[in-house]
């Protein structure tokens, strides 16, 4: 499995043309995730331990795996792009540097959600309570 997995370097360079790909369509999604990697299976399974979660009591930081994916449903499978990497504890705060940069470069188009009408909303039905309020007596 982690052959699987590209250097950092060519993690990034992926990310980049598959956002660059999605910026140039007009909808699409993509997907991230990230998790942290747990001890090996095969020495869990050797020493069982009377802890109910042993992982949350690690002497040493554990890397982290990052997944992208383009979000092509099973039907579209020769379409599906999937890349992952994995960072080591030393290497998480440069990473996240500079995924944040490229996150920003390659989603442009997002914008603020607008929540005018639902402030409005909100606005109206205060304003009906009060005057509501004031007419019961």
């Amino acid at each position: 499995m982690a052959a699987d997995h590209l250097s950092i370097d060519e993690f990034f360079t992926k990310l980049s043309s598959l956002l660059d790909a999605h910026r140039a369509s007009t909808h699409g999604s993509v997907f991230l995730t990230q998790k942290r990697l747990s001890h090996s299976s095969s020495s869990s399974s050797s020493a069982p331990t009377s802890a109910p979660f042993p992982d949350l009591d690690v002497s040493s930081p554990l890397p982290i795996l990052i997944r992208v994916s383009n979000g092509k449903s099973k039907r579209n499978r020769s379409a599906k792009v999937k890349i992952s990497t994995v960072v080591q504890p030393d290497e998480i705060e440069g990473f996240f540097v500079r995924y944040a940069e490229v996150m920003k470069a390659g989603t442009p188009m997002l914008k603020k959600r607008d929540r005018s009408g639902r402030k409005k909303a909100v606005k109206a039905k205060k304003k009906q309570k009060v005057d509501g309020g004031g007419e019961k007596k």
